[in-house]
């Protein structure tokens, strides 16, 4: 145990305050159990350090960080380690990535149950079961999700300039009031097309020049390890579904046919749609339904998007469409929070009540004319008016 906390006091000295993530005001800290989702790379681990630097370095007697991925627990189990730090005054244990750890909701539960004074924090991938583990966790724990930067958190980090999140209903009453109090106090269009092409994932400021490389290994790891051990995919296939990627990445946006895709990329239609599915589980692509329909495994998605721009620049290259960008992007922030779905007209239904037609500046109601509650979202204008509102600004939602 001596080493893991050792290992954890590193971790602590090296993490940077500077900008807590916005999730870190939305999570109940005082939760017994809770869990944070997400794809790899999002930041996850720095959410975790970030809180304990911030809230519990009073008590770091009482806290231990550790990673299950670790090589510690080839030969120990996190029962026993959990035990350990119970018995020598521990209340507070972080468990990162717990996907890597064989029978870890069923440990969890134990853990839970017999240690009610311990309060336990764990992350996993996007993958992660807890409504479908055997251990039922979902009746103990508070499960959140995580995403990369939202567009306001990426200015907040370029320019120092910070701003509160804006509500859906705040921004669509209020839009031009929003536009004016940003386009004040800095030029987000000076910005916003680097958001979308490097500035999605943390990790864009530690080696610039390296971003993409550094993207395409974790897209790798994603495919090559997360998907093999929690969907059984066989590594066989991975090729094929990072040509199908590529494919989602080009489109204008991606409209699914499915019969010409599986000859395309030589599988069969059953398992394309199970590919499909898993994609958009493991946070690598935005699956769009009609409202009301259910969503299983072998269900057609209407529209697929790539989960953020980012990656349509690393798998598009100067292929990427300015269309599907868009789209993505206004995917990306607003179904963070908010519930999409496919419109008949218009690009975009959201929470069955809004509908949204994505273009450029120069886009006009005709798709969306008689539609209630509608509005045009326009690429490369700073103000809106009326109905028609810029597209950066959706980037203020989280």
């Amino acid at each position: 145990m001596e080493d893991l906390i050792e290992l954890f006091q590193r971790k602590l000295r090296h993490v940077n305050v500077d900008f807590p993530r916005s999730l870190m005001e939305e999570v109940n800290w005082n939760a017994r159990l809770i869990g944070i989702k997400g794809a790899r790379g999002i930041g996850k681990t720095t959410l975790l350090l970030q809180h304990i630097k911030l809230h519990l370095s009073d008590r770091l007697d009482e806290v231990l960080y550790v990673s299950l991925d670790t090589i510690w627990f080839n030969t120990n189990s996190l029962v026993g380690l959990v035990k350990e730090f119970e018995q020598k005054g521990g209340k507070y244990i972080f468990l990162d990535e717990v996907h890597k750890y064989d029978g870890w909701a069923q440990e969890l539960k134990n853990i839970y149950d017999d240690y009610p004074e311990l309060k336990i924090v764990f992350t996993g991938s996007s993958l992660l079961e807890i409504l479908n583990a055997r251990a039922d966790l979902s009746r103990r724990a508070v499960i959140y999700n995580m995403q990369g930067f939202s567009f306001r958190e990426y200015l907040a980090i370029e320019t120092g300039v910070r701003f509160e999140r804006i509500t859906l209903d705040d921004l669509l009453a209020q839009h031009t009031d929003k536009a004016r109090e940003v386009n004040e106090r800095i030029k987000p269009f000076q910005h916003f097309s680097n958001y979308l092409q490097h500035g999605y994932y943390p990790y864009y400021k530690e080696e610039p020049d390296l971003y993409f490389m550094r993207l395409g290994e974790v897209l790798n790891m994603m495919l090559e390890i997360e998907l093999p051990l929690l969907r059984q995919i066989g590594l066989a296939y991975v090729a094929k579904i990072k040509q199908l990627l590529t494919i989602i990445a080009e489109s204008v946006p991606f409209i699914p046919n499915v019969s010409k895709i599986s000859e395309r990329i030589g599988i069969n239609r059953s398992t394309l749609l199970s590919y499909l599915h898993y994609l958009d589980e493991i946070d690598l692509t935005t699956n769009l339904f009609k409202y009301g329909e259910g969503i299983s495994l072998l269900q057609k998605p209407s529209k697929i998007y790539l989960e953020n721009t980012n990656l349509i620049y690393l798998l598009a290259k100067e292929n990427a469409n300015r269309g599907n960008l868009r789209e993505t992007f206004f995917a990306n922030q607003v179904g963070y929070a908010y519930d999409l779905s496919y419109a008949e007209q218009g690009d975009f239904t959201v929470d069955n009540q809004y509908t949204f037609e994505i273009g450029g500046k120069d886009k006009t109601e005709k798709q969306i004319k008689g539609v209630d509650k509608a509005y045009i979202v326009s690429d490369d204008i700073t103000h809106g008016f009326h109905h028609k509102i810029p597209l950066w600004l959706f980037g203020f939602l989280y």
